[in-house]
């Protein structure tokens, strides 16, 4: 390459010390170079005569090529650097629950770090009003989030974990001394429910479908016995009595802490946790290979 630049370069000027100059190297140092471009071609590029340079016919076949092998290389280096700002990127990545289950988040890290070592990462704790964790409003590139999400077309995603759904109740409940309970069993109960910016995801926690399945298209709306966007309210809230939860088995230990436990629950499907990320940026580097990352992980698991 930096012969194929030499040579171009003298040909553009006709002029060896110009071009000397043009190239930072001195005229004998170029001179050199040329010589053993002429060499390995086994032909003269250059006819050097008192009056000046001029192309040979060689010379003058060879340098449209040699310009389109320049360019070619300009492009695939301006390529190469794109991808090397796109990895010393930062990758924001939001929550609202943290991912937990053995040690799940550092393992997809210390993967996508090894990967990407010059990017840097971001965690964002967002509140359960956002079910999205900062997706929808573009303040996260990838996120933790439940199933099922709004705007469901909007997103991809990889499921990070299937988990039974259990129900918290304070220990003085009286369900709380079955070993497992039926879902009809607790219908009537008060619930503590998501914010309804949640939306669908509102819904599946307070178990609609399941409600409906029992009861028929005219199902009782859910009791709603206090709403909670964070897993300290959800806390204080059993533990006052305002009402039971629905759970996801990897959240348990988050709100059993003390005056609380949780039950398993017959007739209830399984919750899904997943990465997921906006369908628009699936091309990006920092987002394909955070969720590569992502997939490795959980297969392993």
């Amino acid at each position: 390459m930096r012969e194929l630049r030499y040579f171009a370069t003298v040909a553009e000027e006709l002029h060896f010390t110009r071009a000397a100059e043009r190239l930072y190297v001195s005229q004998p140092a170029l001179s050199k170079q040329i010589r053993a471009l002429e060499r390995q071609l086994g032909t003269e590029l250059f006819r050097r005569e008192h009056q000046g340079v001029t192309l040979t016919e060689a010379g003058t076949a060879l340098l449209p090529h040699a310009r389109r092998v320049l360019a070619d290389w300009a492009e695939g280096a301006a390529a190469v650097e794109a991808t090397r700002a796109a990895r010393r990127g930062t990758l924001r990545v939001g929550m609202s629950t943290s991912p937990g289950r053995g040690g799940l988040l550092p393992a997809i890290r210390s993967r996508f770090t090894a990967a990407h070592p010059e990017a840097v990462l971001r965690l964002r704790q967002t509140s359960w009003e956002d079910p999205t964790a900062g997706l929808a409003d573009g303040t996260a590139d990838v996120a933790y989030v439940w199933l099922p999400l709004p705007d469901a077309e909007r997103y991809a995603w990889t499921v990070v974990a299937e988990e039974p759904r259990l129900v918290a109740l304070p220990d003085t409940h009286p369900l709380a001394s079955r070993r497992e309970v039926d879902f009809a069993d607790l219908a009537d109960e008060p619930f503590l429910a998501l914010p309804p910016e949640a939306g669908v995801l509102r819904d599946f926690w307070l178990a609609l479908d399941e409600r409906r399945a029992l009861d028929g298209p005219a199902a009782r709306p859910p009791r709603v016995g206090a709403e909670i966007s964070g897993t300290e309210e959800t806390y204080e809230a059993l533990v006052a009595g305002l009402g039971v939860c629905l759970v996801a088995t990897g959240n348990a230990p988050l709100i059993t802490l003390g005056g609380v436990t949780t039950r398993p629950v017959r007739g209830l499907a399984p919750s899904r946790y997943a990465l997921a990320w906006r369908r628009e940026d699936e091309r990006r580097t920092l987002v394909r290979g955070y969720a590569e990352a992502c997939r490795r992980v959980t297969d392993r698991a």
